[in-house]
């Protein structure tokens, strides 16, 4: 199991290939990874996403180590990243392994859904207008994590 929360940039299929290559007795593995689109109501120039460190990778790696007991996980991989982030960049990947595709799927998706609307991140957009707007949570992402 691995979690990372990091500024830097990663190469997501370099990720993804060595995941699956450190995880090739297991019968299933899921990766998705979050791209920054734009605002709303368009003009995104960057979103800046905020974290307390200490709080942000205990909190994480709680929640995967939840997936890996739950739903029997070979392995797991988190990576979110954090900084100045630009339209189009990579915000955070997930992967799960296991030995059946129902767990390694339903797990990656209870950890998105986690990373969507409980990870301690606090997102703020920019736009090309000049202001900033603080990213609400939307009721959409709470009723997601009601299904778990």
């Amino acid at each position: 199991m691995q979690v990372s929360v990091q500024e830097e940039g990663f190469e997501f299929g370099a990720r993804a290939e060595a995941f699956a290559q450190n995880n090739n007795a297991m019968g299933a593995i899921v990766t998705f990874t979050g791209i920054v689109r734009d605002a709303d109501q368009g003009g995104l120039v960057a979103m800046e996403i905020e974290h307390y460190p200490g709080m942000t990778l205990k909190a994480l790696t709680e929640i995967t180590r939840t997936a890996m007991d739950r739903w029997s996980l070979g392995d797991a991989l988190v990576i979110h990243r954090y900084g100045r982030l630009a339209p189009g960049e990579q915000i955070m990947m997930v992967a799960t392994a296991s030995r059946h595709r129902k767990d390694a799927f339903e797990a990656a998706e209870y950890l998105m859904d986690y990373l969507k609307s409980r990870a301690p991140f606090w997102k703020k957009e920019i736009l090309d207008s000049g202001t900033t707007d603080w990213v609400a949570a939307k009721d959409s992402d709470e009723d997601a994590l009601d299904r778990w």
